[in-house]
């Protein structure tokens, strides 16, 4: 039986949503939002969310262009999932993140969720979206 988590995160210039999969690898939740300090505070915290969690693998959402190519902001999520390697010396998968944010704002306000309150967990949210698209990858 497969008893380890792994831990989600949706990079932005601002916030990142970090969510954590269940012991069964089955379902992502949404754990936190981290609102960006600097890269030594955002790491700091990363490391006990890590430690917290017993996580042993990194899902980091990878946005791709439409048309499949990498452009900025996918080559800045690849500098970071160097960066993640090196530091915490554990795996880390780049997961096609195209629309999870899309995904999570319209679930959120199909749930009639306000819009001040959408901005407190898209993020997190998102992150959710972009592991449990990579878990439900791996049952296949």
């Amino acid at each position: 039986m497969n008893e380890t988590r792994v831990l989600g995160i949706d990079y932005g210039d601002v916030r990142m949503g970090i969510a954590v999969s269940d012991l069964m690898g089955w379902t992502a939740q949404g754990v936190e939002t981290i609102h960006r300090k600097s890269l030594a505070q955002d790491l700091a915290r990363i490391g006990e969310l890590i430690r917290e969690y017993a996580v042993d693998r990194i899902v980091l959402g990878f946005p791709k262009n439409m048309n499949n190519t990498i452009g900025p902001r996918g080559e800045l999520s690849q500098q970071f999932a160097e960066t993640l390697k090196e530091q915490f010396g554990l795996p880390v998968t780049l997961w096609d993140e195209r629309l999870s944010t899309m995904a999570a704002e319209r679930m959120l306000v199909s749930a009639d969720v306000s819009r001040k309150k959408r901005k407190q967990v898209i993020d997190k949210m998102a992150a959710a979206i972009i592991l449990q698209n990579y878990l439900d990858a791996q049952k296949n």
